[in-house]
């Protein structure tokens, strides 16, 4: 069974008797970011000239993938950032995440350290089943870990609209406030804000 046959947020709640919490984990008042002004520039371009939501890759190859690496270039020598890697617990939980950030493997680049972050996108802006995807992915990622009292987080997104949530021990908290691209500032500092809460792994333990 893939990540993507999970449809819906209570499916996978129930297969893996996990509670739901909401609440405001990220604090998007608090976390407003600085884009780079080439980063700036290169994404005023795409949004100029390009038809970036003419399709699911077009969202995620010139608006997704452009905000994930420049905040991940932040956090490059510590963490690996994966775009269609497979990864595999059992065969209930298995699958190709749309974007991983994990750790660093000590056995070299080829190599997926801990996960820590999963990214789906919405497909058809249908955000009830990108949680479902995302959701199993976490579980799939805190079983690998094999560490239920370390979180690993979630975000979800259109290209437009950014979602997110961390799944730790039987609980899953989505974040009550969502982000747009709209406000690029916020959104920066709120995926940033996740990288950062993903780095202190080391420190809960």
């Amino acid at each position: 069974m893939a990540f993507s046959d999970f449809k819906t947020i209570p499916e996978v709640l129930e297969k893996f008797r996990i509670r739901y919490t909401v609440k405001d984990f990220v604090r998007i008042e608090e976390t407003a970011g600085t884009p780079s002004e080439q980063f700036l520039q290169d994404f005023e371009f795409c949004m100029q000239y390009i038809d970036v939501f003419t399709s699911e890759a077009s969202r995620c190859e010139a608006i997704i993938f452009p905000i994930l690496k420049e905040i991940y270039k932040g956090y490059a020598e510590s963490y690996a950032l994966w775009i269609k890697k497979s990864i595999v617990y059992d065969e209930t939980l298995s699958g190709t995440p749309d974007y991983l950030i994990s750790t660093r493997s000590e056995l070299g680049l080829p190599v997926v350290g801990t996960p820590l972050i999963m990214l789906v996108e919405a497909k058809k802006n249908d955000f009830e089943q990108g949680w479902g995807q995302c959701l199993a992915e976490l579980v799939a990622a805190q079983k690998i870990n094999a560490e239920p009292d370390v979180p690993v987080y979630g975000i979800v997104s259109d290209g437009t609209l950014w979602q997110f949530g961390y799944l730790i021990g039987d609980a899953f908290t989505r974040n009550r406030t969502s982000v747009t691209m709209d406000n690029l500032p916020a959104l920066f500092g709120a995926v940033n804000s996740v990288f950062k809460a993903a780095g202190t792994r080391d420190t809960n333990k």
